[in-house]
């Protein structure tokens, strides 16, 4: 072989060398392009399954809360799971599972946004379900005007008593009576149209109608006309218009609890850049907001601010606060129909573990300024995160996710800068013993330098457990409690509420001693539908119905009312989806039998609602032509004013001189 040939053979096999080395090199450049978005992809389909997670808002809570507004007398409350009974506290916020009781010359006013709860002497009730939409109040004693001045189709009120549940199907004005020994209920209704359901009927009371039921599995009912209005009537009456010519309504939704009470201790100004903000008139020497009161744990928020003063409810659970001038102005933020509630719109200040003052271990904070993101120190979607920030201030959605990703996704909270933390005399700090046992704070102040304050850590949540005072707050003792019949006495219900919450002591126990930190745990795995929710409820059906079932967990005071033909209720369930869970008869012809469940003592079963006779559905007949027989005629109408004369009309211009 002549020496070129071979050259020319080792460039081929040099060629072939290189040219394998390189598909090689591409074949591996390939598999990591493809690892890496294989494990992009997966990072992704994390993310995606963790946003979605945020995004679940089932286990949010409540957007509302009701409020102890107003109390005459001896007025003792009962937080939910506690066996304690306290002194009542204006403006503690109640939620499900809270008791109220007004011994004997009492009274009392809750409001739930523009609804408004009367209570007279010897009354007691608890919220068996309160959230966004469903308030249902249990009533096994005593007096209740219940004034209802928005419902929506989704909305529902139900009062529920030892013999009948009560619902409102309109806005109006409605009074339920229990008796002492809860035999007997009378429903009265000024205005509105209200539904009476016991004794295997439904009964349906109109504007102008009173109507007493008397008995248990059956009941006796005698309709009447409206009785005179006694003391109660009056009282609750000129509390209601007061309510009506609120000024402040111009400026905030009547759906935001607590803004009844802004007109007689404040005025309304417009200060520049702020828009329409609102001040307190009278305020003690060296007042701030979120100063002059107490922090108490209510669940499933967690630490909650109780404020001192007679308005001091909306200006602490709504909106922002501004430093103008050396003075503090609230800035309710934009009118929507229901503002979100918060326990306490401020961020702290030195909360976080480990740290401490010079002075001492302490809890400090400030309230949030207009524009500024709140961000829950309790479990919530991202989705409340945005409703409960763009519903109480000016603020884009991208300002909240900006600072959501801040203070929870990269844990900096450093990077946000707030404006009320620089403001003098703007920043509260208390000892840890102080906060968590409900310790009023102006008298609790720790004196910490401005420049040691400025430079504090911030935080959105504090390394605080609550005790058992932090549950009772700054009630005290009483020994005025409803009697023992009156506490363990059941009601009818027609909605199946929530099992009653647990003390204190048992949910502490089940977080390790942890149930602060427990709140801000968040799921990484995306959340599988769910058929049954917190309390062991079944959640609505398609429709939006909800099945008259019995459940282990339901509340004990409460009796359920069992499904019937026909279908009257809105929430009553579907035949076909009941019937649909019940497995075939065999060959055997075996009958299905629901397994036994275990029932409270308390629990009374009502009576199967049943279609009534034609001598039945005459004698209701008779009850209603001969109440409307017994009318009063209406009174005659009031004269027109007298029609004044036209003013002349004006002399006839004369044509001008001038050219």
């Amino acid at each position: 072989m002549t020496p070129m040939l071979r050259g020319e053979d080792m460039k081929t096999r040099k060629l072939w060398i290189w040219s394998l080395v390189a598909s090689l090199a591409i074949l591996l450049q390939g598999s990591t392009i493809a690892k890496a978005q294989n494990d992009a992809q997966v990072q992704n389909q994390s993310q995606d399954q963790g946003q979605d997670q945020d995004q679940d808002q089932s286990q949010d809570p409540p957007g509302r809360v009701a409020r102890l507004n107003f109390s005459e007398g001896s007025i003792s409350f009962r937080p939910a799971g506690e066996n304690d009974w306290v002194s009542g506290t204006p403006n503690r916020p109640m939620v499900t599972g809270d008791d109220l009781w007004a011994d004997e010359d009492s009274r009392a006013e809750v409001h739930l946004g523009s609804a408004a709860i009367h209570l007279g002497a010897k009354t007691g009730i608890t919220f068996l379900e309160l959230d966004d939409h469903v308030a249902q109040i249990r009533l096994a004693q005593g007096s209740l005007i219940l004034r209802v001045r928005h419902l929506d189709d989704d909305d529902a009120y139900e009062v529920d008593t030892p013999n009948v549940a009560f619902t409102p199907l309109q806005p109006g004005e409605y009074r339920i009576d229990v008796s002492e020994d809860g035999s007997h209920t009378v429903t009265t209704v000024w205005h509105g149209r209200g539904r009476v359901t016991g004794g295997g009927f439904t009964y349906t009371v109109l504007a102008n109608q009173s109507e007493t039921f008397n008995g248990s599995a059956h009941l006796d009912n005698d309709l009447q006309q409206l009785p005179e209005n006694d003391d109660f009537d009056s009282w609750a009456f000129d509390r209601d218009d007061r309510e009506d010519r609120s000024d402040s309504a111009n400026y905030v939704s009547r759906e935001m609890t607590g803004y009844e009470d802004l007109d007689g201790s404040g005025d309304w100004s417009y200060v520049a850049g702020y828009g329409e903000c609102w001040r307190p008139r009278v305020i003690a020497v060296g007042w701030a907001p979120y100063r002059f009161g107490h922090w108490t744990w209510v669940g499933p928020w967690g630490w909650t601010w109780v404020g001192d003063e007679p308005w001091g409810f909306a200006p602490y659970h709504y909106g922002r606060w501004a430093s103008v001038n050396g003075g503090w102005f609230w800035v309710p933020g934009p009118v929507v129909v229901r503002p979100i509630w918060a326990p306490a719109v401020v961020a702290f200040v030195g909360g976080g573990p480990g740290f401490r003052f010079s002075a001492g271990v302490g809890v400090g904070w400030f309230p949030l300024a207009p524009g500024e993101v709140y961000v829950p120190g309790y479990r919530v979607s991202r989705a409340y995160v945005n409703n409960v920030n763009v519903t109480n201030t000016s603020v884009t959605v991208t300002r909240v996710t900006n600072v959501y990703n801040t203070v929870i996704v990269s844990k900096s909270v450093s990077n946000v800068t707030y404006v009320n933390q620089h403001v003098n005399n703007g920043v509260t700090v208390v000892s840890h013993d102080a906060f968590v046992n409900a310790r009023p704070v102006a008298q609790n102040v720790m004196r910490v330098d401005a420049k040691e304050l400025a430079a504090a850590p911030v935080t959105h949540a504090i390394a605080a457990e609550p005790v058992r005072s932090s549950v009772l707050g700054a009630g005290r003792p009483v020994s005025a409690k409803p009697p023992a019949a009156v506490m363990t006495r059941p009601v009818v219900a027609v909605r199946t509420p929530p099992a009653p919450p647990r003390p204190l002591e048992q949910r502490q126990a089940q977080a390790g001693g942890h149930l602060n930190q427990q709140t801000l745990v968040r799921p990484m795995t995306a959340a599988q539908p769910a058929t049954m929710n917190q309390g062991g409820r079944t959640q609505p059906t398609e429709q939006g119905f909800r099945p008259f079932t019995q459940s282990g967990t339901a509340n004990p005071q409460v009796t359920t009312l069992p499904q019937s033909q026909p279908r009257v209720y809105e929430q009553q369930g579907s035949s076909q989806l009941e019937n649909h869970n019940m497995p075939a008869a065999n060959n055997n012809k075996q009958t299905y039998s629901a397994p036994q469940q275990e029932t409270h003592p308390l629990v009374r079963p009502a009576p199967p609602v049943q279609e009534r006779s034609p001598q039945q559905e005459q004698q209701q007949a008779e009850k209603f032509n001969q109440w409307q027989q017994q009318r009063p005629a209406s009174p005659p109408p009031a004269p027109k004013p007298a029609s004044h004369p036209a003013p002349p009309p004006p002399p006839a211009k004369q044509p001008s001189s001038k050219k």
